[in-house]
């Protein structure tokens, strides 16, 4: 309970003062969904299926820490770094160390007993990672897009 405790104040420590290059609305609208989509991925195979889980088996409290506390910053501090003016090489490097980083933090998290495997394997999560930081790009692309269309429609 202590290191998801220390991370969510760590990552929220860095949010808070890190320079933003992002608004409020596309971190609100990012964060969101990776709120959702972490929900509705935990939901099959966290309590449908047992892959994996926080704490024990079936929903705790202190699960909230992690959806509340830990990815929304995350969200947040990976696509604010993210340089999209940069070439794809670098891109791609950037995405990779971040999901380096989300594994070794998941090891992390599973050696101090906050989170737990199954069936799953921290292989399949270092597959997994690169894809959903590319989907979060995607999804800031698309709210920058909704964004710029709203504002010419009411410009009008």
């Amino acid at each position: 309970m202590w290191f998801l405790i220390l991370t969510a104040i760590v990552f929220n420590t860095v949010f808070l003062f890190m320079p933003k290059k992002l608004t409020a609305i596309e971190i609100f609208s990012t964060c969101m969904f990776a709120i959702v989509l972490q929900d509705n991925v935990d939901i099959y195979l966290d309590l449908k299926l047992d892959w994996y889980g926080y704490f024990t088996k079936g929903t705790q409290w202190q699960t909230l820490i992690a959806i509340f506390g830990i990815y929304p910053a995350v969200n947040a501090i990976f696509l604010n770094y993210y340089q999209c003016t940069r070439n794809v090489a670098q891109k791609f490097w950037y995405i990779i160390s971040c999901s380096a980083f989300a594994v070794f933090y998941e090891w992390l998290a599973v050696k101090s007993g906050y989170f737990y495997h199954n069936q799953w394997k921290l292989w399949y999560s270092a597959i997994v990672y690169p894809f959903l930081f590319l989907l979060l790009l995607v999804v800031l692309k698309l709210v920058r897009k909704l964004i710029h269309r709203q504002y010419n429609r009411i410009s009008r």
